[in-house]
């Protein structure tokens, strides 16, 4: 039996009834195409694959890929690869073409889910939904609204993307072995009204990453190296950046990029 690495930040899930609750949200068809990230044991992939034709598995760990191509099961392809450097927009330009829904789901690794979370924002033209198992207080940042403690840089620039909803609440004991936190599952749909270019997309990643380098300071000492800092009022510039709105840092963003 395979032994869960630490150094992939791997916990695998064994609760029947979170893993029914996790399907169900899902609600795979065999229309449907889905890659998984970090399939490991299949806690997920086996339920998962008796509602598809198709399922993609994204796996790192070179003895759980052996593990899955032993297996050899009708419709699953296994891709060995590191998730943080996988191509999603490629692989979602390829499976949306075709009818049918496309979705990215998986326990993500705890160690990598903000990088990796920002990595998929490219796919997210291509994609229908995200529903993705992770740290507990990662997802509450996630969804946090502003004027929170958890509003942060993660909060704005997928919230801009994204519609969000933290779903179901997992605890520790769920896994082998437990994780020393409490886990969550989320659902991620890509914003169709989304309208940003590239350059406001990217205006926004340095504005909000500047707004939010020093959390305790305000705006006015925050946002001083823009030279052409948009127009805030004197009542922003005081406040500090988990109180302002994401729709107002998209607003700043549009006219950075001008």
């Amino acid at each position: 039996m395979h032994r869960a690495r630490k150094r992939f930040g791997q916990n695998f899930l064994q609760d029947q009834g979170i893993i029914y609750s996790i399907v169900s949200l899902i609600n795979p068809n065999p229309k449907m195409h889905v890659i998984e990230i970090g399939p490991g044991l299949g806690a997920l992939t086996k339920p998962l694959l008796s509602s598809l034709d198709q399922l993609d598995l994204l796996e790192i760990d070179r003895d759980l890929v052996a593990y899955w191509e032993h297996e050899n099961l009708p419709g699953l392809t296994i891709i060995e690869g590191d998730a943080l450097k996988f191509d999603f927009e490629q692989w979602a330009q390829n499976r949306s073409g075709r009818a049918g829904l496309c979705k990215v789901v998986g326990n993500l690794p705890y160690n990598i889910s903000s990088p990796l979370l920002f990595h998929l924002v490219s796919a997210a033209p291509f994609v229908d939904e995200q529903v993705f198992m992770l740290q507990a207080e990662v997802v509450e940042r996630m969804v946090a609204k502003a004027g929170s403690s958890d509003f942060s840089r993660l909060s704005v620039m997928l919230q801009a993307r994204y519609d969000m909803e933290l779903v179901l609440e997992v605890p520790p004991e769920a896994f082998d072995p437990a994780p020393k936190v409490n886990s969550a599952v989320v659902r991620m749909i890509p914003k169709k009204e989304f309208n940003l270019s590239y350059a406001e997309w990217i205006a926004l990643e340095k504005l909000v990453a500047a707004a939010f380098s020093q959390r305790r300071k305000i705006l006015r000492t925050n946002l001083q190296l823009f030279s052409d800092r948009p127009e805030l009022s004197e009542q922003e510039l005081k406040a500090r950046a988990q109180d302002i709105s994401v729709d107002r840092y998209i607003e700043w963003a549009k006219v950075l990029a001008v």
